[in-house]
């Protein structure tokens, strides 16, 4: 289905009208100038507590450009060291195995046990025996004999912690003891990294071409924080139509003129699109098919390049060698 004029975009139109000139004259492609450009995004969404840097600015690789409000990160930091502390102390104590003083307690706790439950024993006799001469109430009795199973239950636990704390931490134990630690390691490694990313650093030269939150602002996160203009130089950006295309391969140097600008500039075509950035081919029929556009890249030459601005309007004019 074809678009309407009227949504086409503008260098479309640009095009028709470089394509409707006399055909004696050598074609004008029209295109922009543009530099590389790389989007610093915001990996979690905190407030911008300053910049370093001011738009238009030159900086070089790790160069600071602004730092995000890092203290809900330090306080996760805190937590996450202390629960570090806590699962390596609790590993140390299960490789290392319990203290002496440790052990000592649990046998004088056990002896204890043993003398209440010996005692135990003798009362509930001397209960049975005053039972059995009705010298006692069954009350009395049953209350003898439940105390003596609790002090029998008492030493039986004492004697398994006792058994524990000597035979030391089984294997399983100290494994989960470990695995622990390593999670909790790896948290506070992501953590860090995390707080270090707040402070978001140049990755490469370039140019500082937008800053687009100021200090208070909390942008989202994956909102681009800052945008680098980088590369040696521009390239110009071409829509080249179809009756061209076949003129045009990669390696082909140009002349560029660029607005404002009365010398041209030399370029490299780096790439020609395969694909139309219009209307598909198969839906075009007879006059229709010139409409066809593609998109190139020429990469400028020489110092004075490198210091044009990006956005500018730019045309390409087309040798006899080149036009067909």
């Amino acid at each position: 289905m074809f678009l309407e004029r009227r949504h086409r975009p503008i260098w479309l139109l640009l095009v028709l009208l470089a394509m409707a000139g006399c055909n004696d004259s050598p074609p004008t492609l029209p295109g922009t100038l543009e530099w590389d450009r790389i989007a610093l995004p915001a990996e979690v969404s905190e407030p911008v507590l300053r910049w370093s840097v001011t738009e238009g600015e030159n900086v070089n690789a790790g160069d600071i450009l602004l730092e995000l409000d890092g203290r809900r990160q330090e306080a996760r930091l805190d937590q996450t060291r202390g629960e570090l502390a806590g699962a390596e102390a609790r590993l140390a104590e299960l490789t290392h195995g319990p203290r002496e003083e440790t052990i000592d307690a649990a046998r004088a706790d056990l002896a204890r046990a043993q003398s209440a439950y010996e005692q135990a024993v003798r009362d509930y006799r001397r209960t049975a025996e005053l039972r059995q001469q009705n010298a006692t109430s069954q009350a009395a009795f049953e209350q003898a004999r439940a105390n003596r199973d609790q002090r029998r239950a008492a030493v039986a636990t004492l004697e398994a912690q006792l058994r524990e704390l000597t035979r030391g931490e089984r294997p399983e134990r100290i494994a989960q003891a470990a695995a622990d630690v390593a999670a909790a390691r790896a948290r506070l490694q992501e953590l860090q990294i995390e707080r270090e990313r707040l402070i978001v650093r140049a990755p490469r030269d370039g140019k500082v071409d937008a800053l687009p939150f100021h200090p208070g602002d909390q942008p989202a996160a994956g909102a681009t924080l800052v945008s680098l203009l980088v590369g040696e130089a521009p390239y110009a950006r071409l829509f080249v139509p179809a009756p061209q295309r076949t003129a045009l391969s990669p390696g082909d140097q140009l002349q560029v003129r660029v607005e404002g600008v009365e010398t041209p500039f030399t370029a490299t075509l780096e790439s020609i699109s395969s694909e139309p950035a219009f209307t598909p081919y198969y839906a075009l029929v007879g006059d229709d098919a010139n409409r066809l556009v593609y998109r190139a890249e020429a990469r400028l030459e020489g110092e004075a390049a490198r210091r044009l601005p990006a956005g500018l309007p730019i045309s390409v004019e087309l040798d006899n060698g080149q036009h067909r």
